[in-house]
């Protein structure tokens, strides 16, 4: 299959283009930006797959090609420059700091959380080196001169996938969509004002909780805004929808794989849930979870997008490839699975000693109600963010944590601004 699952969304509209991941490093220190710049690209050495460039194909479509210059490293700007852009090398990638803050800007295009991880944690461990001059113990982290994993760059293509019959198959409830939001936070210039808050909290009081009520972390933030949105929501809207991402890759072979390969988990709630026990709105939410990444169930949803994909694969011209996305799009039509909100956990990271520099790290894309948290150390980040300014939603969701006597910090809120691609022109 030529065409690989990290190239995708260069398919599909411009508006997708938009979409970069930004992740924000707070440092206890001041950053040193002439030492970043070169343990940024000392770094690099060990991640050559990100090193890379957009070219148009023969065929129309766009292709990644190798890009030898250094990685830019900036002091953060008025105005983001573009990925893609003269003005960072045309790279897919680059850096901008100011103060102690270190931002990593990545393509989405090229990976996804999970993918881009362990990169940012190389970095950060040589720049901690480099600016301290010494060796900090991180067994976790991959350095700059290791070896790659086994299937660290391999791409899934269509023969890896399981070809057995779901055990489980999802029947939306058509929960409610906020399209109202949605629309004036992408289309209207005098209600579009992307933030996001920042919440910091104690990893044992998370756990703590997900023990005492049949739970887990990515199943504690999906129930919890679900409750949140409980408390503001119309009555007329019957049922609230939770989505949240999963990664699939070991059950294919390949759990190291930095390509972005996900399925979809959905969580509807009907309002009466509310009235349940916490501990049984938990079970609900984690059974839910583990049905939903059962290998045959991932595998269905990732064979029916590999198919979709090698549909596109097969048309010649970019105008033709594009229009061919839109019009078959499997996350727009009739049978396009939506929820209300979006819950993204990626995990805890192994940062050893290199930690003990770092104050705080979010990560940051773009959505309407979208968490993003991650987990470092003894504590868990979360990215609260939203399209539109409209305190009610997080109000609301601070209230759920007061109720339920989880404690937190709250910060923001921030603007979510994010640079955009500059793709060649056929």
């Amino acid at each position: 299959m030529k065409y690989s699952i990290d190239t995708y969304r260069l398919y599909s509209s411009e508006k997708i283009f938009s979409f970069c991941i930004r992740v924000r490093v707070t440092m206890k220190d001041e950053v040193d930006i002439d030492v970043l710049r070169k343990s940024v690209n000392t770094a690099m050495q060990r991640y050559q797959y990100f090193a890379k460039e957009v070219a148009l194909g023969e065929d129309g479509g766009y292709d990644l090609i190798p890009n030898k210059r250094d990685v830019v490293v900036l002091e953060t700007p008025e105005k983001l420059p573009d990925l893609c852009s003269e003005e960072v090398n045309r790279h897919l990638l680059y850096l901008d700091c100011k103060g102690r803050n270190i931002f990593f800007n990545i393509s989405h295009s090229m990976c996804g959380g999970k993918g881009m991880m362990p990169w940012i944690q190389t970095t950060l461990y040589q720049y901690v080196a480099d600016k301290y001059s010494i060796i900090p113990d991180a067994p976790g982290i991959r350095k700059p001169d290791s070896e790659l994993l086994p299937g660290e760059t391999d791409e899934p293509t269509i023969d890896m996938l399981l070809d057995e019959k779901p055990i489980y198959t999802y029947k939306s409830k058509n929960p409610v969509v906020m399209l109202l939001d949605y629309l004036n936070g992408m289309f209207n210039p005098f209600m579009r004002d992307p933030i996001y808050y920042q919440f910091t909290f104690e990893q044992s009081d998370i756990m703590a909780f997900a023990k005492h009520n049949d739970s887990s972390v990515a199943a504690f933030f999906l129930m919890t805004l679900a409750m949140a949105l409980n408390k503001v929501l119309p009555d007329k809207y019957k049922i609230i929808g939770g989505e949240t991402a999963h990664f699939p890759g070991a059950d294919i072979g390949l759990p190291s794989s930095y390509h972005d390969l996900l399925s979809h988990v959905h969580i509807d709630y009907d309002r009466k849930y509310f009235d349940y026990d916490i501990d049984k709105l938990g079970t609900y939410t984690r059974s839910q979870i583990i049905l939903q990444t059962d290998p045959t169930v991932s595998n269905y949803q990732l064979r029916k997008h590999f198919d979709f994909l090698e549909e596109i694969d097969k048309i010649s011209g970019q105008k033709n490839k594009i229009a061919a996305y839109a019009q078959k799009d499997p996350s727009k039509g009739k049978e396009a699975q939506h929820g209300t909100f979006i819950s993204n956990y990626t995990g805890w990271a192994d940062f050893g000693e290199v930690a003990d520099y770092i104050e705080s790290y979010f990560a940051m894309v773009d959505g309407h109600l979208l968490l993003e948290a991650l987990s470092m150390s003894d504590k868990i980040f979360l990215s609260f963010m939203q399209l539109i300014r409209d305190t009610k939603y997080v109000n609301a969701f601070c209230e759920v944590m007061d109720d339920l006597g989880i404690s937190y910090k709250m910060e923001g809120p921030f603007p979510n601004i994010r640079p955009k691609h500059r793709l060649p022109r056929q």
